[in-house]
């Protein structure tokens, strides 16, 4: 056996301190899973049906570059990269953080390893049966509800080739280790915080009664499926976590459900009818010019084929809309400029467990070039990172006071940070001559400050200019602040790491990895550059923010200056 090669825990962390992290930052989703003796009873007892496995076809493309890179035995997960030899197990690298391991046993790498010739089918049969082998009788940390629908899942995207060979003393192992964790999962979920897992679980019993030709089966995944997209997709086709990755995760599973009803003769539910239209008109909503999503809330830019296949799925094209009032979100666009700004409060329980307090932060693209953004998120990267994008700073907004645009409350449920609010949270349009309007506030300082955050954004017809203003507004209802010591504040503009950034004599010039050129131009005098952070490409990468501080007037209307800051973006005459 060859020892791995690569980076280990982030910071060269000791274990006891990567699993304080873990604690910290997974909550009771990261606790060990208790195990239930009735479960093997049942696998013992009972016959297995026999599925038809070819006729489960999901619609995530594979990848090819990731699947060569796990032949060659190359692992990562956001910053941990290590080079394997054949007979390494990489839920099993000393030195390996938790959160490495957990990305492990959930298999998403599964598809993309078994659709890399016979040679990736042979290696990702092996690494099933080791996994079988040190783990398929209950393991607390794999066995979890997270991990275990997602390992589920994978596997039975590779049910062919894991399932149905020939040699049946190859394949019932593990199929019996399917069934024991199905039937694990179904124990523990209802009892689950883990909403992704409730979800995913649904749409795997509905898939195993489909394949199995088992009626009653089938028809118990379809109750809770129908119940569980009632409870996560909003009105508008959104997810309820206001991310575009989960939805995108949600919509290939109810195409992959969709597409197994249909090839099995089963007749497709109503229910798949009503929300597949609406969830792809929310992900072209969140889909830019590169194909690849928008990275709100806990959701990453993606990879663009699988939108492409999510949309791709429906049976009619998205249909286009400019304004999602249950998600919460608007969207400025002339020609190639187009703008989306969070105008959303945070999601109720359970569902904010892993959302951002970004309001009023927005993306700005040039067509397919990724202007400004967020500090983003990746499933990949390590958990500490993850939790510290969730805070105001990591958004292109402003913040006052150093503190966050929505408290963060501690959910008794799952012991994690989850934000609440803002207050007061709203936005008018008007489009008139081809020119844009929006006007957004919220009232996320108000109870702290007695300030409004106010948004004034402007979009030329042409595209060619966008101006903004910020400012911080004490109603006319609340008494005058005692104090008159100013409020620092900061609003910050991170550039996507496709943007190199110059500060010049009046404007800051931002060039675009397209050939794409503009001047940031604002008359405040406290404007920098600094680095930043940027995770929804898949690991960590440090690239800059325009930055503007000021000290703001407690008592002042908004209506100028230190109270008031207009900035604006101009495509450059020479591009």
């Amino acid at each position: 056996m060859s020892a791995p090669v690569g980076k280990s825990r982030p910071h060269h962390r000791t274990a006891e301190q990567d699993a304080a992290l873990w604690r910290r930052f997974r909550g009771s989703l990261g606790e060990d899973a208790k195990p239930s003796a009735s479960q093997w009873l049942k696998v013992i007892t009972t016959p297995a049906p026999d599925y038809d496995w070819p006729a489960f076809t999901h619609p995530g493309p594979l990848d090819p570059l990731r699947g060569e890179a796990l032949l060659r035995g190359i692992w990562r997960a956001g910053p941990e990269r290590y080079d394997l030899g054949d007979e390494v197990i990489p839920w099993e690298i000393k030195g390996a953080s938790l959160h490495f391991q957990d990305r492990m046993h959930r298999f998403d790498w599964l598809p993309h390893l078994a659709g890399e010739s016979e040679a990736g089918a042979q290696q990702a049969l092996r690494l099933v049966d080791e996994w079988i082998e040190g783990h398929g009788q209950f393991d607390g940390f794999s066995w979890r509800a997270g991990p275990t629908a997602d390992r589920v899942w994978n596997w039975m995207r590779c049910g062919e080739l894991l399932f149905a060979e020939d040699d049946e003393d190859t394949a019932k192992p593990r199929l019996q280790a399917l069934r024991r964790q199905v039937l694990h999962l179904d124990s523990l979920v209802d009892a689950s915080p883990d909403v992704d897992a409730r979800f995913r679980l649904a749409a795997i019993l509905t898939v195993l009664g489909a394949l199995s030709g088992q009626h009653e089966r089938l028809q118990t995944g379809l109750r809770r499926l129908d119940a569980e997209c009632t409870a996560q997709i909003l009105p508008d086709g959104g997810h309820v976590s206001r991310s575009p990755e989960r939805l995108l995760r949600a919509m290939l599973d109810l195409l992959a459900v969709r597409n197994v009803l249909r090839l099995r003769g089963e007749s497709v539910p109503e229910f798949l009818g009503k929300w597949l239209p609406r969830m792809g008109a929310m992900l072209n909503f969140h889909r830019g010019a590169d194909g690849g999503l928008l990275p709100f809330n806990d959701g990453a830019e993606a990879w663009p084929k699988e939108v492409d296949a999510a949309l791709e799925g429906l049976d009619a094209p998205p249909r286009n809309f400019t304004f999602s009032p249950k998600s919460g979100f608007q969207k400025l666009q002339r020609g190639d400029l187009r703008l989306v700004l969070d105008v959303g409060a945070a999601p109720d329980q359970p569902f904010a467990d892993m959302a951002h307090a970004g309001a009023l932060g927005f993306e700005l693209h040039d067509g397919p070039a990724r202007i400004i953004t967020s500090c983003g998120f990746s499933r990949e990267v390590n958990v500490d990172m993850q939790a510290a994008v969730r805070r105001s700073g990591a958004h292109s907004t402003l913040v006052l006071g150093g503190r966050d645009n929505a408290e963060f409350d501690t959910n008794d449920a799952t012991g994690l940070l989850s934000p609440v609010g803002p207050e007061g949270i709203s936005a008018k349009r008007l489009e008139e001559d081809d020119e844009i309007w929006l006007d957004a506030q919220h009232s996320g300082y108000k109870q702290v400050f007695g300030l409004l955050h106010r948004r004034r954004l402007f979009m030329s017809g042409d595209g060619a200019r966008l101006t903004g203003e910020d400012s911080l507004v004490r109603p006319v209802s609340r008494q005058e602040w005692s104090e008159e010591r100013p409020i620092g504040f900061e609003i910050r503009f991170h550039l996507h790491p496709t943007v190199t950034a110059l500060m010049g004599r009046g404007a800051i010039l931002l060039e675009c990895e397209t050939g794409a050129r503009w001047r940031f131009k604002t008359s405040h005098a406290g404007t920098r550059l600094e680095k930043s952070l940027y995770l929804a490409r898949g690991t960590v990468e440090h690239p800059e923010q325009i930055v503007i501080s000021g000290r703001a007037d407690p008592n002042g209307d908004g209506s100028q200056p230190p109270n008031c800051v207009r900035w604006a973006f101009l495509r450059d005459a020479g591009t």
